[in-house]
C-alpha cells in the first residue's frame, strides 16, 4: 500500500498514472517504486527506483541483503545486475505494474527524464542558456588546505573532474590558479560563496547542482559516471 502523498510529489504523477505499481512511495520531491533488472544467468536484481521532477533517476540496489550499491544510475544498475545485453537500460530495467514486469520505456516514469534530455538539462541553465555549476573544493593531500575550483567552462569542469579522480591531488597540480601549499586557505566566510546564480550563499539547489550535462561529462573519459552519461545520451 502506498505511503501518504508528499506535498510536492503530488505534482509529479497522478494517482491513475501510478496505479498498481508495486512498492509505490511518495516523498516531498520524488516518487519511488520497486524496480529490477533480469540476468539470464543470475536472475532478478531488485532495487528501489526514485524519480525526481528534475529528470534524475536514482536506484538503490537490494539484490542481496548486504548490497551497498546506492544512488545508481539506471545504466549502472543494469551493469551491476550483470545483464547480458547491457546498454539498453530503458528496456532492461523494469518496474512491476499490475503484477507484471514492465520496461521503463513503456511507463510514465521516464516523462521528466525525457523532457530534461530534450531541453539539455534546462533546470540547470544560467542566463546565457548554458548549464550552471557551482564552485567546488578539493583538499590538498600535502598541506590539507581546501582549494576552490570554478566550473564555468568545459575546460574548467574537466580540470576539476580529473582532480577529483586523482587521490593524491596537490596544490602544485592546479592548472589555472598558480597556488602552492604556502598560500593561505580561503576564509570560511568566503567558502560559502560558491557562484550560484539564485543565491550567493546557496549550499546547493536545482539551479547550481548538476547531475550530468554536456559540459561536465566527457565522451573520452572512461570513468563510470561519464560512460553512463554518454551511453544514456545515445539511448
Amino acid at each position: 500500500m502506498a505511503d501518504a502523498p508528499g506535498k510536492d510529489a503530488d505534482f509529479l504523477f497522478t494517482d491513475e498514472e501510478l496505479s498498481e505499481m508495486s512498492g509505490l512511495k511518495r516523498g516531498e520531491d520524488f516518487v519511488e517504486v520497486t524496480c529490477g533488472c533480469t540476468s539470464h544467468r543470475y536472475g532478478d536484481a531488485v532495487g528501489r527506483l526514485r524519480v525526481f521532477a528534475s529528470g534524475d533517476l536514482e536506484i538503490s540496489c537490494e539484490c542481496t541483503p548486504g548490497c551497498q550499491e546506492d544512488k545508481l544510475t539506471p545504466a549502472a544498475f543494469e551493469k551491476h545486475s550483470e545483464r547480458e545485453t547491457a546498454r539498453k537500460w530503458k528496456s532492461n530495467v523494469w518496474v512491476i505494474a499490475k503484477g507484471e514486469k514492465v520496461p521503463l520505456s513503456k511507463t510514465i516514469l521516464l516523462k521528466y527524464y525525457n523532457q530534461t534530455s530534450k531541453t539539455g538539462n534546462s533546470s540547470h541553465k544560467g542566463p546565457n542558456g548554458r548549464p550552471c555549476h557551482h564552485d567546488e573544493f578539493i583538499r590538498c593531500t600535502r598541506c590539507n588546505k581546501e582549494r576552490r575550483f570554478r566550473l564555468r567552462t568545459k575546460e574548467e569542469c574537466r580540470i576539476y573532474h580529473d582532480a577529483v579522480a586523482d587521490l593524491n591531488w596537490k596544490c602544485s597540480d592546479s592548472k589555472f590558479d598558480k597556488i602552492s601549499c604556502d598560500d593561505e586557505e580561503e576564509r570560511a566566510s568566503r567558502k560559502v560563496l560558491r557562484g550560484c546564480l539564485r543565491s550567493p550563499s546557496c549550499r546547493g539547489c536545482t539551479t547550481c547542482v548538476c547531475f550530468g550535462c554536456e559540459i561536465c561529462r566527457f565522451s573520452d573519459c572512461s570513468c563510470q559516471t561519464c560512460v553512463d552519461f554518454t551511453q544514456n545520451a545515445k539511448n
